[in-house]
């Protein structure tokens, strides 16, 4: 089982940029599409982008689709989340995932993946 780890979070203020990454350890997870997901205080966790497993195809949720973009590293076993123009709403836990297969309409779904990392805080200040 791959086990997933987050970083790059922390507290920025509103407008400025932050790149978040997760390394996977325990097996490459190359073969697999990978998800972000965010969970703001006293909301349930929703989808935010997602990447095909060999990069060729992204989605994104339409409330970040102008200012997230995903990325991954197969070699280095590396997903990023890169977020511009940060916005005090977008302060929430970020997760990454690693779906049930190499890409899909599951990948907007939680039940689309079957390992998630334990979460980075990014917290916006305005």
């Amino acid at each position: 089982q791959v086990q997933l780890e987050e970083s790059g979070g922390g507290v920025v203020q509103a407008g400025s940029s932050l790149r978040l990454s997760c390394v996977a350890s325990g097996r490459t997870f190359s073969g697999r599409a990978m998800g972000w997901f965010r969970q703001a205080p006293g909301k349930d966790r929703e989808y935010v982008a997602a990447i095909s497993w060999n990069g060729d195809s992204t989605d994104y949720a339409d409330s970040v689709k102008d200012r997230f973009k995903i990325s991954r590293d197969n070699g280095k076993n590396r997903l990023y989340l890169r977020i511009d123009s940060l916005k005090p709403e977008d302060t929430a836990v970020y997760y990454c995932a690693e779906s049930r297969g190499p890409w899909g309409p599951y990948v907007e779904r939680e039940s689309g993946y079957e390992n998630w990392g334990q979460g980075t805080q990014v917290t916006v200040s305005s």
